[in-house]
């Protein structure tokens, strides 16, 4: 039955990315937020890199098709690509 409501529009309102992050972190100068959310039973892997430039505060939000049974795998694997792009691309991710 779920399946159904899911295809009518009805439930699936636990496949929502959450704004509340479950952790952050600091890395250079940036947060790194995890937002995983259930999707289909499992953790999807989410998160946002946010940071302060010229008094505003921008953000990059990232979903990643990983998935964990376990909301702290997640939350570990989140965090953990979030530095990632942050090591990676910089300020660039807000071009």
């Amino acid at each position: 039955m779920s399946f159904l409501k899911r295809l009518f529009g009805g439930g699936g309102s636990d496949e929502t990315p959450s704004q509340k992050p479950a952790r952050q972190v600091e890395h250079n100068g940036f947060t790194v937020a995890a937002t995983p959310f259930k999707s289909e039973g499992q953790y999807q892997t989410c998160g946002i890199v946010s940071k302060e430039i010229e008094g505003v505060v921008k953000e990059h939000r990232f979903i990643r098709a990983d998935r964990f049974a376990g909301l702290d795998d997640a939350v570990e694997v989140s965090l953990r690509k979030g530095v990632q792009l942050v090591d990676e691309q910089g300020d660039r991710l807000f071009a």
